[in-house]
């Protein structure tokens, strides 16, 4: 079997797979122009993203792991041929996903960036800090990221509310309501927090309809995808002090172009995509990965960790 790896640290990833999978030949490429023609001989791509233009060329690929949760980028490849298997890394981003919502719910609380900005300018400034302490949360998509960031907020003595199409019953989730109701909750909650995933059904749900409902002491978070969130409704809601702040790691655009009225929008803080990262990733990844590789190479095509319907 031929495994191609294409990421910035994909040496690293060859490091800590050759010695496992010494019957894999594993070519690593921290960019596409170091692939060369082992593209036509990959059996295995490990992969957050690859062109169009190489997967025309992956005749012989059958099996791609993404290193991502979403997988749409790869599903919209117009190349991608339907026998190839997709699996993705679900479930393994609740630990930074969790933690980059508390970064930003507890810099908006305190006004962090404005301490920044008074350190740099050496001004001694001081006001009273908002709290986490027993306020209301609802977290828009209850999967693993939802239900990891719900048992944090609980140690916070915050009361939780999940929005999701699967109700169910969770310790950590105090009310639970489905996507319609999702008015209902943002005019109860004091931070709305979207992790959901990016389906033709939640395109723009978050819109000016729910930020008119929100109170205005209430802060707006997305860490999960640009799409949604109908933008110029939420940058209509900060300039008019419809809302309180918000923050966001996810965007239509992305990198955000210099220029977009996101980065002069006053109470926006803005993180570059960055929520799903961490220093432990490949680890992480690699706890899919590997034992997925060991069932594919024993002949396993369908109970594959993830494996994407198609």
């Amino acid at each position: 079997m031929n495994l191609l790896i294409l990421e910035p640290t994909a040496k690293e990833y060859e490091k800590k797979l050759r010695s496992k999978f010494p019957q894999v030949a594993i070519h690593a490429a921290t960019k596409e122009e170091e692939i060369g023609d082992f593209i036509e001989k990959a059996d295995i791509l490990l992969a957050f993203r690859i062109s169009d233009d190489l997967m025309k060329r992956a005749k012989n690929l059958k099996w791609i792991q993404s290193l991502a949760t979403g997988v749409d980028y790869m599903l919209n490849l117009p190349s991608l041929r339907k026998e190839v298997l997709l699996t993705s890394t679900r479930g393994i981003h609740g630990p930074q996903m969790s933690e980059i919502a508390f970064l930003h719910m507890l810099a908006l609380n305190r006004n962090y960036p404005q301490v920044v900005r008074n350190q740099d300018r050496e001004a001694w400034e001081r006001w009273p800090g908002k709290l986490l302490y027993q306020k209301k949360i609802g977290i828009f998509g209850v999967g693993t990221i939802g239900v990891e960031l719900a048992r944090k907020c609980k140690a916070f003595a915050m009361t939780t509310y999940g929005i999701d199409i699967f109700r169910r019953e969770l310790d950590c989730i105090d009310y639970f309501y489905g996507p319609e109701d999702i008015l209902k909750v943002a005019a109860e909650v004091d931070y709305l927090i979207v992790v959901a995933p990016y389906t033709p059904e939640t395109k723009n749900i978050i819109n000016r309809k729910v930020f008119s409902a929100m109170k205005p002491t209430a802060f707006f978070i997305n860490i999960g995808r640009g799409e949604l969130v109908e933008e110029e409704a939420l940058i209509d809601a900060l300039n008019s002090g419809k809302i309180a702040g918000a923050g966001l790691d996810a965007f239509i655009q992305e990198p955000l172009p210099k220029g977009h009225p996101f980065w002069k929008t006053k109470n926006l803080l803005i993180t570059p995509h960055v929520g799903g990262m961490s220093d432990i990733y490949m680890d992480q990844a690699l706890t899919i990965f590997e034992p997925n590789l060991q069932k594919f190479l024993g002949g396993e095509r369908q109970n594959l960790t993830n494996l994407i319907p198609r």
